[in-house]
């Protein structure tokens, strides 16, 4: 303990500590003080630590990275990895600024999620984040990395292999996306919106660390078709950063609201029918999700209950399409309750504002929007049978109340209709030819893929002269496009197209992508199981750690439980 004249000033006193069990995944470092300190006394506490072996901090090899010349660094502290890699109050109820002195070898760059960095002599890097955050949001990467600007505050960060195109796919769009957020939700906050492309094995699409997002490579598409999910982390800006869950249990606050402004910033930018129909897409998979795991699992409630303790749920294990697509419904339904669009808006932007720099719980969220229309909470909107708020935060199972779709059928109609044809017993291929697909777009052609999966396995020889048909489905480079070609290979039994199932799985190793594909090969024949095992056991370490666990455990060789 250090008076105010800084660290390791000599009148500096040792305090005894020790580590005690505190959860499955983490410890607790308990310090005791000389005297109780009074409320409002400001501390200086120096913990001299060395951290690493954690899975909080994600050490690559040279051939894990795109360049494939130099070895990377970086940090995912979501959900709770963040105390492996810095001894903090690891919860999402404590928010605090930061600073970081970075040291690297020569040839490196450092970045971190900080509202300001300065390179400073002997290639050390200096950071500081001016606003409070909570611990989960701290980020460092370590690598052979450059940038190039794509907006007035923004720039994209790429191994120098990728920047080229990280700068095409993404130059002017970030500052629409901005503008069109800051209209609806209020001042962006946080000075600086850079874009960080990862390394292939990076294991979430994107995380929302602020001021500098982590993207997967996926997103390098070529044609500015998956920029929803920088649309997605951008609304975290508001939603999730601004206003954060305080528990875990509850992180439909988080995503639930950032799918609302995700699809309210498309529905500006793309309009309505494209935005409908990329909702569409997400219904399907929580679909998909519920089925897998039974409507009534626990996981599949707005509100799920993380014990403490030593045999607590590890709230990284809770992650699923439930606080994101239920939680999407959900506030939905609130706005359906409101019934005008502006008057919505007008609230969201009032929330944000009103919880701001804060971590706040369903109740308080709720709460405002009942006092905020006075007149629902007169009509007692938060009780009606069926729809209760109550039912939807403590009831697993499908949403009460789903948003209408509709405005999206102009462009899913003509996927339903060709899904039907490829689907029946004897192809009629003078219907099938007269659809042109060329002029669909990505998430027209997702649904498209949606349908055909759900309708397989297809009479024989069907998939076989759908692949032929359309090179573009078939061998797409996009990822959206290339996990949903893979899952119906493989509910075809296409043996023909393993290879691509096996492509894809060494090429990426995105969470949302990799865990469906073992899942299916698990799930199927002889020979998909094999194949299973082999691509496993080739792309392990290229995997992150939480990824390899969960793989582990689908092809019952004991990983997480």
């Amino acid at each position: 303990l250090s008076p105010p004249g800084g660290p390791g000033d000599a009148a500096g006193q040792a305090l005894p500590v020790e580590s005690r069990p505190f959860t499955s995944y983490g410890s607790a470092l308990h310090i005791a003080l000389p005297q109780a300190p009074r409320a409002g006394q400001l501390l200086t506490l120096l913990i001299d630590y060395e951290a690493g072996e954690g899975p909080g901090v994600c050490w690559l090899s040279p051939e894990q990275t795109a360049g494939k010349q130099k070895p990377y660094m970086y940090t995912q502290g979501q959900a709770v990895l963040n105390r492996s890699f810095f001894p903090c109050f690891d919860t999402p109820s404590v928010k605090f600024t930061y600073s970081a002195t970075v040291k690297v070898p020569e040839g490196f760059t450092a970045v971190m999620s900080a509202t300001s960095w300065e390179k400073q002599k002997d290639n050390t890097f200096v950071f500081k984040m001016s606003q409070p955050i909570p611990s989960y949001l701290i980020a460092l990467v370590v690598g052979d990395i450059v940038s190039a600007d794509v907006g007035p505050r923004s720039r994209v960060w790429a191994e120098p292999c990728l920047i080229e195109a990280a700068k095409k796919e993404y130059d002017g769009v970030i500052e629409e996306f901005l503008v069109v957020g800051e209209k609806l939700f209020g001042p962006y906050v946080w000075g600086r919106y850079d874009i960080l492309f990862m390394p292939p094995s990076f294991p979430f699409g994107g995380m929302e660390n602020p001021c500098l997002t982590f993207v997967t490579p996926c997103l390098l598409a070529g044609d500015r078709s998956l920029v929803d999910v920088i649309i997605h982390e951008i609304s975290h800006s508001w939603f999730g950063n601004l206003v954060t869950n305080a528990t875990w249990g509850e992180f439909w606050l988080n995503e639930g609201f950032t799918m609302y402004a995700q699809r309210r910033i498309s529905t500006e930018v793309y309009g309505l029918p494209y935005t409908c129909l990329e909702a569409a897409t997400g219904r399907a998979l929580l679909r998909q999700h519920m089925d897998a795991t039974g409507e009534d699992h626990p996981l599949n409630k707005l509100r799920v209950v993380i014990e403490p303790g030593l045999w607590g749920v590890n709230p990284d294990d809770t992650y699923n399409e439930t606080p994101y697509e239920k939680g999407y419904c959900f506030v939905s339904y609130l706005a359906h309750l409101v019934g005008n669009q502006s008057k919505f808006d007008a609230f969201l932007q009032a929330y944000v504002n009103r919880f701001k720099f804060q971590s706040i719980t369903a109740d308080d969220a709720l709460e405002f929007f009942l006092e905020y229309f006075p007149e629902l909470k007169e009509k007692g909107v938060d009780s009606i049978p069926g729809f209760e708020f109550d039912r939807w935060l403590n009831t697993p199972g499908w949403p009460p109340y789903l948003p209408d779709l509709l405005p999206g059928q102009q462009l899913m109609r003509p996927a339903d209709e060709l899904a039907e044809l490829w689907a029946a017993d004897s192809l009629n291929m003078e219907e099938i030819e007269a659809v042109d697909i060329a002029g669909w777009r990505t998430y027209q052609l997702v649904y498209f893929l949606d349908q055909i999966l759900q309708k397989s396995p297809l009479p024989e020889g069907n998939v076989k002269r759908l692949s032929k048909m359309y090179p573009k489905i078939s061998k797409a480079q996009n990822a959206e496009l290339r996990l949903r070609w893979c899952q119906i290979v493989l509910k075809n039994n296409l043996e023909a197209e393993y290879s691509k199932v096996k492509d894809f799985l060494h090429s990426q190793g995105k969470q949302k992508y990799t865990l469906p594909l073992y899942r299916a090969m698990w799930g199927g024949s002889e020979a998909t199981r094999a194949l299973a095992m082999e691509t496993f056991s080739a792309t392990a370490p290229q995997l992150h750690v939480n990824v390899q666990n969960y793989v582990k455990k689908i092809l019952g060789l004991g990983g997480a439980e």
